[in-house]
């Protein structure tokens, strides 16, 4: 089955927090990992198949939007990501997320 790799950037911890709760409970898709960018922005990563990925993107788009004050600052899927990527990002399934896959 192909997967994909989706990645939300909101300005703010609460518009962050509402994507990922969006995104896990919007499709079957693991959080892989969770940081903060710069200047108050945080990004959270999702994996799973194509087809969850991109329903789980746009519920997780839609929450950070319309939680007080949130703005999306980018968004973006990268299907079917090559090893070398998957090796090297840290977008890899660890064994913290691998009871929730």
């Amino acid at each position: 089955m192909p997967e994909a790799v989706g990645v939300i950037e909101a300005l703010g911890f609460p518009p962050i927090l509402a994507a990922a709760d969006a995104m896990v409970k919007g499709g079957r898709v693991t959080l892989v990992y969770f940081d903060k960018a710069e200047k108050g922005n945080f990004y959270v990563v999702i994996r799973g198949s194509v087809s969850e990925v991109n329903i789980s993107m746009d519920a997780g788009i839609k929450a950070a939007s319309e939680t007080f004050g949130g703005e999306v600052m980018s968004h973006y899927i990268v299907p079917n990501p090559p090893p070398n990527v998957v090796d090297i990002l840290p977008i890899a399934y660890t064994e913290d997320v691998e009871e929730y896959r």
